[in-house]
This record gives C-alpha cells, structure tokens and sequence, in this order.
C-alpha cells in the first residue's frame, strides 16, 4: 500500500515526505493507521547519526493510532482497535524470559535495525520506495513519522477508545521513560528525596511520577524559570535554576545532606558529572538523558567507593504493557496531568515542532496525523 512519511536520506540530511510503499503485515505483525506521534530527542539523535539507524530510513517512534489490519497468528487485536505501539522485543533472550525487554539481547537491532526483528522475512524492509529500492523502517518498531505504520502485535498496547488518542503517542517512550525511572528504576522510599536534572518532557514525566511516591522531597533543576515553574506546579516541592546558583549546593541545602536519588535527564557529560557531586554513601545517580555517540564521563573513585551507585534505564524499565496503563490511570485521577507538557502540531508540520522543541518553546511536541 502507498503511504505519506517523511524520510531521512542520510546524516543531517532534513526530513522530507515521500510517498513510499508498505507491505501488507505478516505473522505477528499489525498495520496502524497512526494517528498522531510525539517528536522526541532521540529521532534528532538519529538524524545527526548518533543512532545506528541505516539511512535512508522513516523515523518516528511514539505513535498512537487505529487497527487496520492484522497477520497471521494475531489473536488480541482487531480493526479498530485503538493502540499505543511500544518499544519491540524478541521475547526469547534471557532478559525478555525475566520480564525486562527493555534489556533485549537485541535491543539495538529491534530498534535500530530498520528491518522486521522476526517471521519469514526477519532481516527485510517493509518500506520501498517508488522506484522499489529498499529504506530503513521498523524505527523501534514503528517509524511512526508516517501515516500508516507497521508494528509486533507484542508491542501494542490496546487503550480505551474515550481517551483522546491523539495525546496518548509520547507514552510509548518519553513520558515513559522519565515515569518508570521513578517507579521502577529508583523506587524512592517514606521522607528521601529525588532531584531531576533537566525539566523536559522525560524529567517532568519523573517529577509527575515522584508525587505519586512516598519520597518527601522532589528538586527539579533546570535553566529555564518557565520549566521550573511548571515542574513547581506539577509536584517539586523545590527548585533550582543552575544558571543562577550552584545545583550541589542548593541539593545539599534543602535535603540537609546528599540526596538519596538524582535522576539525569540532560545526556549533557559536564551535567552528570556535576550531579555525581550531588549523590551520597548509599544514593544513586540514574541516567536517563541519551549522550551523544561515544561519550564518556569521569567520576570521583572514592566517592563511588563508598556505596554511590551509578545505573542506567532504558524507557522506563519493565513491559509498556505494565507501565502505560498504569500511567493512563493515573492520568484518569488527575495524578499525572502530562497533558500540560503536549502542543500539537500539523503533519506537514514537523519543521516547526522540531525548532520550538530545540528553543524549549515546546515541552513535548505531537505531530497530529489523522
């Protein structure tokens, strides 16, 4: 079938649309017709090469849409479903055995690959151009910068169909991935305290989720006032702009000492570095933030020693389809309203959300396709 998507021809190449060619889905696989997906830092990464992604390839990867058509094998999906299409998977590695797929032994090709992870045609590209040469698709499952996608029917995640399913795209990874750092990566305790390093999308998704913790101190952390403030209206109970005071020694002010959990949402080095100075014996610094491509970091031996532990989270941890329901509930009860971070965007209007988001205008932009 002929769809609309826009395609990266090589590094730091713009996106353009083309009409390419989709085939029909195959064993375990589903056609979505996407409704709407967020635009997230990590398809700029791929754009700038950062990502292994091989290009000419769609990009794209938080998209919601409808059920259109199912392959062979697909039992708990029909036309007309509504979906939230989450991160793919082998579900045969031991990772994946254990309820972490997040951690798939083939992780980096589920996502990166730009060919179908599994079936008869494992290895091959649903997308042609018109011409019928082959382009990188199946961007961690989806490649959702396209109105129909084709997704691993064990990625989907079904949503009730009175939710606003042109909101819903960024839990497939952004808002997912800073919510599940906290509920599921740091699990702070009664009275400790968390501070998040960035107020974007990921680290208002942690600060959103820490509210809904028994942790008594939240500190968000960030440049600009205008984020701080939502990140105040949206549960910390502390912020600190870095551009005008020292973050250690404002996290060591409010917390009385070293905080016990310090989130990285930034990817930026000198900015991890200086959030290391903030974790304590026994406190945890997780990253969350995506560095560029062979970054590297220095850290104090001795403070590391002395019980700091440094962990790393890839969307959140755990199963979308444990994690975005739960997050949608929560949602429902108005206990995380990441409604506020959304602006929507016309299709042919990516360029534009792409700039506003770089400029921090836009928080989490949403590209609204159908």
């Amino acid at each position: 079938m002929k769809i609309d998507a826009y395609v990266v021809e090589g590094k730091n190449q713009p996106f353009l649309r083309e009409e390419l060619e989709l085939e029909a889905p195959g064993p375990g696989e589903v056609l979505v017709r996407v409704v709407a997906t967020g635009v997230c830092h990590t398809d700029l990464n791929t754009q700038s090469g950062d990502m292994p992604l091989p290009l000419p390839g769609v990009l794209g990867h938080e998209g919601s849409g409808v059920v259109e058509a199912v392959g062979e094998g697909v039992t708990d999906f029909v036309p007309g479903d509504h979906v939230i299409m989450g991160w793919p998977y082998c579900g045969e590695c031991r990772n994946c055995r254990r309820g972490e797929p997040r951690y798939c032994a083939r992780i980096v090709d589920a996502l990166c690959g730009g060919h179908r992870l599994s079936g008869p045609k494992a290895g091959e590209s649903a997308y042609r151009r018109a011409d019928g040469t082959s382009l990188s698709g199946h961007f961690f499952g989806q490649s959702s910068f396209a109105n129909y996608s084709l997704a691993l029917a064990s990625a989907l995640v079904k949503v009730d169909k009175d939710i606003p399913l042109n909101l819903l795209g960024p839990l497939a990874c952004g808002i997912t991935t800073g919510a599940g750092a906290v509920f599921n990566t740091a699990q702070p305790g009664p009275g400790e305290s968390i501070v998040v390093f960035g107020t974007g999308a990921v680290g208002l998704a942690a600060v959103m989720a820490a509210t809904n913790t028994p942790a008594a101190t939240i500190i968000a952390v960030d440049l600009h006032d205008s984020r701080l403030e939502l990140a105040r209206e949206l549960g910390a109970t502390h912020i600190v702009n870095s551009g005008s005071a020292d973050p250690v020694e404002e996290i060591l002010r409010i917390c009385g000492g070293p905080a016990d959990y310090v989130l990285d949402c930034t990817g930026v080095i000198k900015v991890i570095e200086k959030a290391a100075e903030a974790v304590g014996m026994l406190g945890t610094l997780i990253l969350i933030g995506g560095a560029p491509a062979q970054a590297s970091f220095t850290l104090d031996h001795l403070r590391t020693l002395w019980g700091q532990r440094i962990i790393g989270t890839l969307g959140g941890s755990k199963t979308s389809q444990e994690l975005i329901p739960a997050l949608i509930s929560l949602y429902r009860q108005g206990r995380f309203p990441f409604d506020k971070l959304v602006k929507f965007y016309a299709f042919d209007q990516l360029d534009q959300a792409i700039a506003e988001a770089k400029t921090g205008e836009t928080i989490k932009a949403v590209l609204k396709i159908a």
